[in-house]
C-alpha cells in the first residue's frame, strides 16, 4: 500500500501586505512565535503593532537562501511559503 503524503504550504492568497515582493512570503496564519526570526534575522522581521513576522528582505546569496528554507521548514504552522520563483 502507497500513501501520498500531502505537503501543505503557506497560502499565497493570504501573504501579508508587509512582505517585500520576492519568492518568499508570510501568510495570515502566522502565531508569531519567533522562530522564523531566530533562523533567518536578516530576512525575517516581526509586525510589532499585528503580532506577526513577514519576509523583510529576500535573501541576496546562498546562506540567506538556505536560512530561509530553514526557516520554512522550520515554521510550526506552515505560514512560510515559496512561491516558486
Amino acid at each position: 500500500m502507497i500513501v501520498e503524503v500531502e505537503e501543505s504550504m503557506a497560502d499565497i492568497d493570504a501573504k501579508l501586505d508587509d512582505n517585500v515582493d520576492g519568492k518568499y512570503y508570510v501568510d495570515d496564519t502566522c502565531i508569531d512565535c519567533d522562530a522564523c526570526r531566530a533562523t533567518a534575522p536578516d530576512n525575517f522581521l516581526r509586525n510589532d503593532d499585528e503580532g506577526y513576522s513577514y519576509v523583510s528582505k529576500q535573501p541576496e546569496n546562498e546562506e540567506e537562501e538556505q536560512l530561509c528554507v530553514d526557516a520554512m521548514e522550520g515554521c510550526p504552522v506552515e505560514s512560510i511559503g515559496d512561491d516558486g520563483s
